[in-house]
């Protein structure tokens, strides 16, 4: 068993250790002569240095983005079953498979988490040959649809459900039958199998009509569509297009500011830093902020500075008591190379939390959004599905493909250690149950070290000046108070994107 705390992962400037050292054995050395005298460089040299690509690089990338589209852009389909006698948690919610109408609500809460996938054929990526992040973008698009989910929270009615999930019936997952009709919760349950060959491609997905459809209608169906013009305008700002200030081309040139460019492995911390600049960059989401943990520690002071209102020149809002919404994103590793089973229970009773919005991490090299869990396995949404882009300038684009139909699983001990945690509080008082909340949810660990921990005081109150997410100082070497630095030789999980 790894018995690794969480906190042992060391941050320098907010980004982890080991993610820092492999980049820097990805940057070109400068070129020297053996006496060690700089040689003139050529004009290649420039445009590698003025981070143009070279025509080797042009070709690589044709290539690769070739291979990805065809690798990425089918899958067989096959369905997850689902045991109807014990609960499914989604972000906080529970659904007992044991009846119809059981069955539905888990489909409609489902369907309406936003799925974000790779894309193919959008404008290019400034700087390199790039028109796809198929292949390398996956840990960018779980942090796409974390960062989705946080908003749908924020501007959507609570439990909003998509009321055009309707057309999207082809939900690939069977509920387990009890061997037995006098067992216990022993409803037949109909399966919402696909009536396709089980090598159909995805993106060839009929839309259907719901035998229930019309006979189930949710009291609050109203209320839901009269939010979809929101629905609809917060897709596009995930949007391939440079503008779209959540989109690959936004993300991918906030990313520079950390080393990173097109094509480049991401991590979760990395891709929580990205986010939380990416929200504090526009001015399309109002009263909303982000804050990202450090050494594993969220500072209630500094989200205090970061959110209320009345410490800044912005007149407080009413509706908000004079505070932001915040969504806190908490990188964190839990374990060495694998997951430490210590901590699975934690990481059920976080998913159990309604202020939960999802966990961004994965399997190795292989990044996915966790979203629930049933029993021993992972409920998740999948990027590594590529797509044509969408053309969101258009007044009616379609939102089918922003939308799973076909929910997964995955064991536990499978899950990569190195992830980041979402979470979301509307106001002071949200913020404060949030806390309360968590800390009861981390204490179920076994594990000597907790996952993260909720402290008083700003960062720089414990030698971190720099490292609060409001914070732009100089970078400081972190490591847990009362503990000495030591080596770290285990291998960079933290990449997930080529298989």
């Amino acid at each position: 068993m790894n018995s690794v705390s969480p906190s042992g992962a060391q941050y320098i400037g907010g980004v982890m250790q080991d993610e820092l050292v492999e980049n820097r054995r990805q940057q070109p050395m400068e070129r020297q002569s053996s006496f060690g005298v700089r040689t003139p460089q050529t004009p290649d040299a420039c445009r590698e240095a003025a981070g143009e690509p070279d025509e080797m690089d042009k070709l690589k990338a044709k290539l690769m983005s070739a291979w990805n589209n065809v690798k990425y852009g089918w899958t067989v389909k096959s369905k997850t079953s689902f045991n109807k006698m014990s609960p499914v948690i989604v972000l906080g919610h529970s659904y007992l498979l044991n009846s119809e109408d059981e069955v539905e609500r888990f489909r409609l809460a489902f369907v309406s988490r936003i799925w974000l996938t790779y894309r193919r054929e959008f404008p290019q990526l400034e700087g390199s040959t790039w028109t796809t992040d198929c292949g390398w973008g996956c840990m960018l698009r779980s942090g796409q649809m974390l960062l989705a989910q946080g908003l749908l929270v924020h501007l959507m009615p609570r439990d909003w459900t998509w009321p055009d999930a309707q057309q999207l019936t082809d939900v690939d997952f069977e509920v387990f039958r009890p061997r037995s009709p006098v067992r216990a919760g022993g409803v037949p349950i109909p399966s919402f199998g696909s009536p396709r060959g089980s090598n159909t491609p995805e993106k060839s997905l009929p839309s259907i009509q719901h035998p229930r459809s019309s006979q189930k209608k949710r009291p609050e169906c109203a209320r839901d569509r009269q939010a979809e013009p929101i629905h609809h305008r917060l897709v596009t700002w995930f949007g391939d297009q440079p503008p779209a200030p959540f989109g690959v081309h936004q993300l991918v040139e906030i990313g520079k500011s950390s080393g990173k460019k097109a094509g480049d492995w991401y991590g979760p911390s990395v891709v929580a830093h990205i986010l939380r600049k990416a929200v504090a960059k526009t001015s399309v989401v109002q009263n909303l902020a982000v804050y990202v943990a450090q050494d594993c520690t969220v500072y209630k002071e500094d989200v205090l500075r970061l959110c209320d209102l009345s410490l800044s020149q912005t007149p407080p809002d009413p509706d908000s008591q004079g505070w932001k919404s915040v969504i806190i994103l908490v990188p964190v590793r839990l374990g060495g190379e694998a997951l430490n089973p210590s901590y699975i229970e934690c990481v059920k009773n976080i998913l159990k939390l309604e202020c939960c919005i999802g966990i961004i991490g994965g399997k190795p090299k292989h990044s996915l959004f966790f979203i629930g869990f049933q029993d021993e396995q992972l409920l998740y949404l999948d990027p590594h599905y590529c797509q044509p882009v969408v053309d969101i300038t258009q007044a009616n684009f379609s939102l089918e493909s922003f939308h799973c139909s076909s929910p997964k699983k995955m064991p536990f001990n499978r899950m990569d250690p190195s992830c980041t945690i979402g979470f979301y509080a509307k106001n002071k008082k949200d913020f404060e149950s949030l806390c309360s909340a968590v800390s009861v949810a981390l204490s179920s660990s076994t594990e000597k070290y907790p996952i993260f921990t909720f402290a008083d005081g700003q960062g720089h109150d414990y030698g971190l000046e720099g490292h609060s997410s409001n914070n732009t100082g100089p970078a400081a070497h972190i490591l847990p108070p009362g503990r000495p630095g030591r080596s770290n030789n285990r291998r960079n999980s933290d990449e997930f994107v080529f298989l």
